[in-house]
Order: structure tokens, then C-alpha cells, then sequence
């Protein structure tokens, strides 16, 4: 068996010594290296397009492995016969859920006037937002969106929830725009779907009360970026993401300079228990193939 593995975060390293007979390619190495014969390839963690192109190069490919939750960006690569497995379980749920509160907490607590006013020397005091009390309106209710739920409980916060799909206590996404209308907080964890694309557009951000926080660590593309910079540069509305569309943000986006805007790089999912999962979810996943067994986190089942 043959597989391709990137080698940040020791994940060749581990997999060649839980199945010493493997062949192994390393990422870094594909470039100058014959891929035929590779059945298993994992891709690199927040890989670009360059490391989707190298999938055409192997016709005996089985298994796409990726140690992403979402696979938005995979999922238009993965050819007939080939079974595509997320990172589910590799810690991004409770990762995401501690920057998304984290992003709500530093907005409302004024924490970026404060680092500006630090590297300033300036001790410029002010009251502040608490979470206490707040109306969260949670888009998507999945693992994240209930991780994030579960977080926010002992603040004070009142949540409520809608999603693709509707059960008891969550909102189907229909009833968007009326629920915006009562939330402080629009918190963004769905999944990107040609369902969710551009689903908080204008009306639903029109439809957020003043001095509303927008908070997105789902996909850019989720939001309208037009309307909400243009709801930003307005004043009227706040916003904290980790995701934008497109990424990296071009540096010549005004978004970079809105006061009422924080911005991270993508790095919900990113944290060193992440790195420590993943080396065995690839092991794992690898020594399934090869005895034939079935795979975890299944996304897209294999296709004639």
C-alpha cells in the first residue's frame, strides 16, 4: 500500500511506525515523485488548491482523507471510486466553540480598543457589554453549534437555534430573518452548502438590531461580504470573524481597517490538542484500509 502524508504534526512519521510496511510519501516530496500507485492520500491540513491538483495523478487512489470537519473545498475533487473521510473527532468542535466565544466575549468587552490603546500607553477607561443577559442566535446546530451552545449556558446568555434541518427547539432556516430580529449575537457554525451560500444577505443583516455582533467560524462565503462591510463601514452593526471570503482577505479589503471589525486567520480549528489527535485518526484510517475494514467519518461514500 501506498499512501501520500503530510509530514507536519508527525503524521508520516507515526503512520510509518504503526504500519512499517507501507510505503510512505511525504507531501513535501509528491512534486518529483510517480503517485500511481497511491491508494490512501491525506491531505494537508488547510491544504490549497495545489494540493487538490495532485489528485488527478493518482488513478488507484481509494481513499481521501482530510483533517478538516468541513470539506466544502474537497468535495468537487473526489473522483468516481474514491470514499472522502473528514477530521470529525480531532478536537475542531470544541476548538471552534472556545474561539467563538472567545471572539464574542473580546467583542463585547472592547478588547481590541484596548490593545490599540495599549501599544499607545494610553489607560483610556470605559464601560463595556457582558455577555449576561444577551440573545444568541446560534446558525447551524450541529457538533459546533452545540459545543458553542454549551459554553455560552453559564454566561447568562439566552440561545436560540436554527439550522437545515428543523426539531424541537431549532428553527428551520426559513425563519432566519425573524429571529435575527431579536438576536444581539448571530453566531455563524453551519456548514457551507449550495443551500447556505450567501445566506446571511442583506435582509438578514438588515433585519439585526443596532449595535448587533456578527460572528462567523463557518465559511466566508456563508455571508454576503458586500452587505456586511457596507453594514460596518455604516456603524449600525459589529462583527468578529475567523473566516472570510475569499482567503487569505486581500490586503486591500477595507475590512482591514473597520474598528468594528475583528478578524482572525482562519484558526478555529487549529490548535496544538488538534495536532496531537491527528497522527492516530490518519494511522487509524490508514490500518482500516489496508485490512479492508470499514472507515471512520464517511463524507462521501464511495461511487461507481
Amino acid at each position: 500500500m501506498t499512501l501520500l502524508l503530510p509530514a507536519a504534526d508527525g503524521v508520516a512519521d507515526h503512520v510509518q511506525r504503526c504500519l512499517p510496511d507501507a510505503r510512505i510519501i511525504r507531501y513535501g516530496d509528491a512534486d518529483g515523485m510517480e503517485l500511481a500507485d497511491v491508494t490512501f492520500y491525506c491531505l494537508p491540513y488547510m491544504g490549497d488548491a495545489a494540493s487538490r491538483a495532485l489528485i488527478a495523478r493518482m488513478p488507484r487512489l481509494r481513499v481521501l482523507q482530510s483533517l478538516s470537519s468541513g470539506v466544502d473545498d474537497v468535495l468537487g475533487a473526489v473522483p468516481p471510486g474514491v470514499t472522502l473521510c473528514n477530521g470529525r473527532g480531532l478536537h475542531h468542535e470544541e476548538s471552534t466553540a472556545e474561539l467563538a466565544v472567545t471572539l464574542i466575549l473580546a467583542s463585547l468587552r472592547q478588547l481590541p480598543l484596548f490593545v490599540r490603546q495599549q501599544s499607545q500607553a494610553q489607560w483610556g477607561h470605559i464601560r463595556t457589554e457582558s455577555l449576561d443577559g444577551k440573545r444568541v442566535l446560534l446558525v447551524g446546530h450541529g457538533a459546533i453549534g452545540v459545543a458553542i451552545e454549551n459554553r455560552l449556558s453559564p454566561f447568562g446568555a439566552s440561545v436560540k437555534r436554527v439550522s437545515r434541518t428543523a426539531c424541537s427547539g431549532v428553527a428551520p432556516l426559513s425563519q432566519l430573518a425573524a429571529l435575527a430580529a431579536t438576536a444581539d449575537v448571530l453566531v455563524l457554525c453551519i456548514a457551507l452548502a449550495d443551500s447556505t451560500r450567501g445566506l446571511v444577505d442583506a435582509d438578514v443583516l438588515a433585519a439585526l438590531p443596532d449595535g448587533a455582533l456578527v460572528v462567523n467560524v463557518a465559511r466566508g462565503p456563508v455571508v454576503d461580504a458586500a452587505a456586511l462591510a457596507s453594514e460596518l463601514k455604516s456603524g449600525r452593526l459589529r462583527a468578529a470573524l475567523d473566516v472570510t471570503n475569499p482567503e487569505p482577505l486581500p490586503s486591500q479589503r477595507p475590512e482591514w481597517t473597520l474598528p468594528n471589525l475583528l478578524l482572525t486567520p482562519h484558526i478555529g480549528g487549529d490548535t496544538f490538542a488538534f495536532a496531537r489527535r491527528a497522527p492516530q485518526l490518519v494511522a487509524d484510517q490508514a490500518a482500516r484500509h489496508l485490512a479492508g475494514e470499514e472507515l471512520l467519518n464517511i463524507v462521501v461514500p464511495v461511487s461507481a
